[in-house]
């Protein structure tokens, strides 16, 4: 299938727009073992990304090219399954899409077009439980919907509920889930430009959120991980140029307020993020006095402690879309 926009159909080509926001995912909860996944981005205010980066869990290195998605984009939210990474939404020319990308994991490839989201949206968070994809808030409007879409077969998405906080929705969040629960962390709105609210869904029953904790401050554009029993927040942007260099965590087994326990290599926002079992990487970002970044950063689950630089994307770029397999 071409990529689906609002308004028309795309074949291919650059973007323009000014891209915000992004986040990414953790495969029913407790990471992955082998790779971690960067997918699409932008590399400059006037060039889309569709490159698919891959780098190893096992040894800390450089990412290599894995494939391509259907076309540049940003601004996309990410998910994983046990056996495919997946995109949804994002930014190209010229609009705002609806798409599900799917790309495999067992054997460097392109992605391929598997569905459509209830929504056109950009700026979302991405969930996974073991069964399901979800997508959740994000722009246009400012939207509080959930999406959900299958694993085992290629469809499109429904709308399973939505967001509680703030009532007119948020965009630029970041996503983090359990085995049992999907949850968004930070974000901004219209009139709240900094949010701090923590709030989960249920992947055993179709639901609406609910508020269970809140962040050390207001953030946003900042990158989701998870481990198999904390969820974590890191970078981000408190305010229109502070881009921060916090790492946040809050415990899934109770409802309750994320600490700061260490600090990424260096404060940036507009990055994605991705969990092995034992780690958390943030990949990509920008900052006021550097357009984009390539480093992954990489900080331990077992113990609170500070981010290390442990190797680069094949190009800088920032609002990608983050799997992990």
């Amino acid at each position: 299938m071409p990529i689906q926009i609002s308004g028309g159909v795309l074949l291919s080509g650059p973007v323009i727009l000014d891209p915000t926001g992004g986040s990414s995912p953790t495969p029913g909860g407790g990471g992955a073992t082998n790779f971690g996944y960067t997918a699409g981005g932008d590399s400059s205010p006037s060039s889309y990304v569709n490159r698919i980066d891959k780098f190893s869990f096992s040894s800390d290195a450089n990412a290599t090219d894995a494939g391509d998605l259907l076309a540049g984009l940003t601004n996309l939210a990410g998910q994983s399954s046990s056996t495919n990474g997946y995109t949804t939404g994002g930014i190209t020319l010229p609009g705002v899409v609806y798409d599900i990308q799917k790309y495999q994991f067992s054997t460097d490839g392109n992605a391929t077009d598997v569905g459509d989201l209830t929504v056109t949206r950009r700026q979302a968070a991405g969930q996974s439980s073991s069964s399901n994809g979800y997508t959740s808030g994000g722009e246009p409007w400012n939207t509080r919907v959930i999406d959900k879409f299958p694993f085992a077969s290629d469809g499109d998405a429904t709308n399973v509920g939505n967001l509680l906080f703030p009532p007119g929705g948020r965009t630029q969040l970041s996503g983090q889930n359990s085995a049992d629960n999907g949850y968004v962390s930070g974000g901004t709105s219209n009139p709240t430009p900094n949010v701090s609210q923590i709030e989960k869904f249920p992947f055993a029953s179709d639901d609406n959120a609910s508020d269970v904790g809140d962040l050390t401050r207001g953030v946003f554009q900042g990158a989701g991980q998870s481990s198999s029993d904390n969820g974590y927040f890191s970078g981000g942007r408190s305010g229109s140029t502070y881009d921060t260099n916090v790492i946040e965590k809050w415990p899934f087994a109770s409802d309750s307020n994320a600490t700061d326990v260490g600090d990424l290599s260096v404060g940036r926002g507009q990055q994605t993020g991705q969990s092995s079992t034992t780690n958390g990487y943030n990949s990509g970002g920008n900052a006021p006095t550097v357009p984009r970044y390539n480093i992954i950063d990489k900080f331990p689950f077992a113990s609170d402690g500070n981010a290390t630089d442990v190797g680069d994307l094949t190009q800088a770029r920032s609002y990608s879309a983050g799997s992990q397999y």
